[in-house]
């Protein structure tokens, strides 16, 4: 029980929490955290054995172009979502803001396909952090990416 007497929920209302059923058993999801990325997910990470960060989605038909092929601003979000997930730890102290987003496409996805991301932190200082990574469906590349993250004070 919450300290106000009511029922603690299974699913917090804000924050990440660990799905514990289904094809993302173990995969950590946000919630709360960013409108745009709720309508565009659902997007899912997690931490694998060697430390990489990987994040990942199953393409959905809203996710497509008018070619039945993966829409380049899904990858793009994607790409955004997925330079906070590598830069987690670079950026533990608090907020931060995509400052640069670049991106080369190179391959096509379709409704069904398991998305996934991974990369690395190039650089990490006191106020910038690079990252670069490729998202890929079946191991084969879809958009090569890269960004700068900027720590940020939060407004009162």
């Amino acid at each position: 029980m919450a300290d106000g007497g009511e029922l603690e929920t299974a699913t917090p209302t804000h924050g990440p929490f660990v799905v514990e059923e289904g094809e993302w058993a173990g995969w950590r999801y946000w919630v709360g955290g960013d409108p745009y990325e709720d309508l565009s997910g659902p997007f899912y990470w997690r931490e694998d054995a060697d430390g990489t960060m990987r994040c990942a989605f199953r393409a959905e038909k809203k996710h497509m172009n008018g070619g039945g092929f993966m829409h380049g601003g899904c990858m793009l979000t994607f790409a955004d979502y997925s330079l906070f997930v590598i830069g987690r730890k670079a950026l533990a102290e608090g907020h931060s803001v995509t400052v640069s987003l670049n991106g080369d496409f190179v391959g096509p996805a379709h409704v069904g396909d398991l998305i996934e991301a991974t990369g690395e932190v190039v650089k990490a200082g006191a106020s910038m952090v690079f990252i670069r990574g490729m998202i890929s469906t079946g191991g084969n590349p879809m958009l090569a990416f890269s960004g700068v993250v900027k720590k940020v004070k939060r407004r009162l």
